[in-house]
């Protein structure tokens, strides 16, 4: 078996000793090249044993453990980082809107085993911008500045989420329309958009094959069963059970 190097980063002894666990009994795949409890061992252990995998806390004492990254170079960081985090929900959706991977402490094993299959089978080469995105979301000045990372072919584009105009799916993959015009096309059903941009007040799933950008409206009507046109011209259904909650959401009246 090809084994992957991976190291542990984490303040707390008691949650180094129950990732180690995990990772010995479920991940034969993985060998712990060294355990850091702070970011300068951190960084002396990455450069020391240049591992394929970093299990990183991201809350620790007077540092995030994003700062790993001003003190290592681009061409350092070669690596996959899964962080682990006790975070609440509003910051897991930054994780999310990065596309990064990330474990809720208390750790469990069969969340550990489906990240582990995740990395093992990974393909897209990894985006430094994802980590930059990811700052930026965790204390972003409001909804409108927070980023996106798309995964788009074997890559990523970024975008701020008020970019994006309205999401269309289509079966398993989602069109997505951006400001400029741009269209994507990407292998994401519209349930996995729903549920990532739910969260933010200004998305609105109006139809069973549409989400909105309620910025981006430019005009509504009733007519042929219902429409909202938006920047670009580009047009939304509306099914009738949307229709109150969408004239709410507009501040108008029904």
């Amino acid at each position: 078996m090809n084994l992957h190097r991976c190291l542990i980063v984490d303040d707390e002894s008691k949650a180094r000793l129950l990732l180690r666990t995990l990772i010995t009994e479920y991940c034969p795949e993985l060998f712990i090249s060294a355990e850091c409890d702070d970011l300068d061992s951190a960084i002396a252990a990455i450069r020391k044993h240049k591992p394929d995998i970093v299990f990183l806390d991201i809350e620790m004492p007077g540092k995030s453990g994003l700062d790993i990254l001003e003190q290592l170079n681009p061409e350092e960081v070669d690596f996959e980082i899964v962080f682990t985090t006790a975070y609440n929900e509003y910051a897991i959706q930054a994780f999310r809107l990065a596309a990064l991977d990330y474990i809720l402490k208390p750790i469990q094993y069969q969340r550990l085993r489906e990240t582990v299959e995740r990395f093992l089978s990974k393909t897209n080469p990894r985006e430094l911008r994802q980590l930059e995105v990811l700052r930026r979301n965790l204390a972003p000045e409001s909804d409108r500045d927070r980023r996106i990372a798309i995964p788009v072919g074997q890559s990523y584009k970024f975008y701020k989420v008020d970019d994006l105009v309205m999401i269309k799916g289509e079966g398993a993959y989602s069109e997505i329309t951006i400001t400029t015009g741009e269209k994507l096309m990407v292998s994401k059903n519209l349930k996995y958009f729903g549920e990532l941009l739910g969260p933010i007040p200004f998305f609105f799933r109006c139809h069973k094959s549409y989400m909105i950008n309620t910025h981006h409206v430019k005009e509504f009507t009733k007519s042929e069963g219902g429409r909202v046109v938006l920047q670009g011209e580009v047009e939304a259904g509306i099914s009738g059970e949307k229709v109150d909650e969408f004239l709410k959401i507009m501040n108008l009246k029904a």
